[in-house]
């Protein structure tokens, strides 16, 4: 296995990193280690805006949204040519 160091760290990304690991009850170096295999797995999902949103309202406990009934059918949309 291969030894990694990192010099120059903000001292607010090693807290958030430091705060991450205790949610996921693990040190900071296993952290770092599940991102950094993360960010390069080849099956990674996308960095989208969608994925994003869904993770951060995820880790808030969700959101439940009431959605109102139609009051017209559905249509079409109606694209440019």
């Amino acid at each position: 296995m291969a030894a990694l160091s990192i010099r120059d760290l903000d001292d607010s990304v090693r807290d958030k990193l430091r705060r991450r690991a205790a949610q996921h009850g693990r040190s900071m170096e296993a952290e770092i280690r599940d991102i950094l295999t993360a960010a390069v797995a080849e099956d990674a999902p996308a960095n989208d805006l969608f994925s994003a949103l869904t993770d951060r309202f995820t880790r808030l406990g969700g959101v439940e949204l009431d959605v109102p009934a139609r009051s017209t059918a559905p249509r079409a949309a109606d694209l440019p040519e």
